[in-house]
């Protein structure tokens, strides 16, 4: 029975990783269409959706079934939970890059980017791939220092998006109200999908080390130690 449970949590790895996978897929995609008005690309990551969606409420009902079956305890019961948290994360990731998706799919032929911000959204985007890959990574083989960089791109991120609001609220701002609208709906799906890398990514630094940090998304603190059945 041990040996079959552990499979159970090596096949919920596998589909938090090949979800991650997915998503990364998404938002280059989703990304690249945003830049160059490419509606065919939107299209993809519109449609794709709904894959992502799907093998999350797959990975859900398997978490959800090792629960009421094997009954885990300690370490055991964090990853079956973590997994559950870390797979609704992962389908709003695949929801945000499906966003910026339909922003391009609604201004086309038009380009989405207003003028003035192009360099600042190519940059927030070749961010958010560079995550979503890292994240990739860090599911796959727990490095902790993939962790920690996922942080440091977030705290780009962030303060790429501020200087989306700095802009469009400037004097020198020249843009009509869709362009405005465009632009901060844009920046605030970017500067999310990161926020979202960086919760996965304390959930797993929490099982790796049993502390936990809390971020905006958190509303409780727990420190703990491994069991000694780990």
């Amino acid at each position: 029975m041990r040996e079959v449970f552990h499979q159970s949590l090596e096949d919920v790895q596998g589909r938090l990783v090949e979800i991650a996978d997915l998503v990364t897929v998404a938002i280059d995609k989703a990304t690249r269409a945003f830049g160059t008005s490419d509606v065919a690309l939107a299209e993809e990551v519109i449609a794709d959706d709904q894959v992502i969606d799907d093998k999350a409420v797959a990975l859900d009902e398997l978490a959800i079934e090792i629960l009421a079956r094997q009954q885990p305890v300690a370490r055991d019961l964090r990853i079956v939970v973590s997994a559950l948290r870390i797979s609704a994360s992962l389908e709003r990731m695949g929801d945000i890059a499906e966003h910026i998706a339909q922003l391009t799919r609604m201004r086309f032929p038009e380009r989405a980017i207003p003028k003035g911000l192009k360099s600042t959204f190519t940059k927030m985007g070749e961010l958010d791939v560079d995550v979503a890959r890292k994240l990739s990574d860090l599911l796959r083989t727990q490095d902790l220092e993939l962790a920690e960089e996922i942080r440091n791109d977030d705290d780009l991120i962030d303060d790429l998006h501020v200087a989306v609001f700095e802009k469009v609220l400037s004097d020198s701002w020249q843009g009509e109200t869709a362009a405005t609208v465009d632009a901060t709906l844009a920046s605030r799906y970017h500067e999310r999908f990161g926020d979202h890398a960086v919760s996965i990514s304390k959930k797993v630094s929490y099982l790796a080390t049993g502390d936990w940090t809390v971020d905006a998304d958190d509303t409780f603190i727990a420190a703990g130690s491994r069991s000694d059945s780990e």
